[in-house]
């Protein structure tokens, strides 16, 4: 196993080259089949969402993008990255896309569903960044709405070690430069996180560059205790299938209920069999909930 490195300064300090460079985020990370927005408009249709939709953490827009021009629906995204935005909307225009923080945005109305792939839920790293996000979720999904999220599953690096015991290389070419880059992934125990540590170095002579991130980690049984207290009923909650696990998720030959219908206990003598039990050991978790607020006092 590798030895743990040094905590990091704060990540701020370091450039994030696939964030300034977005261009190269979509290389090093292609979907030529759109598999993540064509599982999460599954999961929307499924459980009867409306048609605007706030893709927090939107990166390059080539999801909302999707959502917008092959799903018909009325898209907002929001991300922290002024580069990533840009490139979205030359790239993928349509949606209407802001720069901001997840935790602390405010935008105009209310949505039907909120999406947050790619464990960008998981860039809030305290309880008190989980909070304030899920305070943002209340003020603008409407009653009803609901939350679809894929993230990295904390319970998988309970006694797992495969994504820690070595550096992953992987390389990219853009413009004739071929950059490779070398991931070290470790734990940071005390404050629950899984951070990151991913230098890239070109064939053409430029300094290398360096950074630092972290996600958090988040149990399956945490996860519903968060959402419990912050006004949401959960309705699917598993590791697979999905856009990101092996193999993936896929909606030829089976209709889109099937994937997104949790398991049901209990199912009664004559009706139909329950779907397989939810599992959560691997390393990606899928989630769908539903806000319900409370009702009001007198209504």
């Amino acid at each position: 196993m590798n030895r743990r490195p040094t905590a990091p300064p704060p990540a701020e300090t370091h450039r994030n080259l696939l964030t300034d460079r977005p261009e190269l985020y979509e290389l090093r990370f292609p979907d030529p089949e759109y598999t993540a927005p064509r599982w999460a408009e599954a999961m929307l249709r499924a459980h009867g969402a409306g048609p605007e939709v706030l893709d927090l953490g939107c990166g390059t827009g080539r999801d909302a993008g999707w959502l917008h021009r092959v799903a018909g629906r009325t898209v907002t995204g929001l991300d922290s990255s002024a580069a990533m935005i840009a490139h979205a909307r030359s790239h993928h225009p349509g949606p209407a896309y802001h720069v901001g923080d997840m935790r602390y945005f405010t935008l105009p109305g209310r949505f039907d569903a909120v999406l947050c792939l790619d464990s960008a839920l998981l860039y809030c790293h305290t309880n008190e960044d989980l909070d304030a996000l899920f305070g943002r979720l209340r003020r603008h999904l409407r009653p009803g709405g609901l939350l679809v999220a894929e993230m990295r599953n904390g319970a998988f690096f309970l006694g797992r070690t495969e994504l820690l015991d070595a550096p992953r290389l992987d390389s990219i070419t853009h413009e004739g430069v071929t950059l490779t880059s070398r991931t070290v992934l470790w734990i940071d125990h005390a404050a629950q996180l899984l951070r990151r540590t991913r230098s890239w170095a070109g064939d053409d002579g430029a300094p290398p560059v360096e950074q630092h991130s972290a996600w958090r980690l988040l149990f399956p049984q945490e996860l519903r205790h968060l959402l419990a207290h912050h006004g949401f009923t959960v309705l699917a909650l598993h590791d697979r299938p999905g856009p990101r696990t092996d193999p993936p998720w896929t909606d030829r030959g089976r209709s889109a209920d099937a994937v997104a219908t949790p398991a049901t206990p209990g199912t009664a003598p004559g009706t139909a069999p329950a779907p397989a039990p939810a599992t959560a050991d691997g390393d990606r978790l899928h989630l769908v909930a539903r806000f319900e607020p409370p009702a009001r006092k007198g209504s």
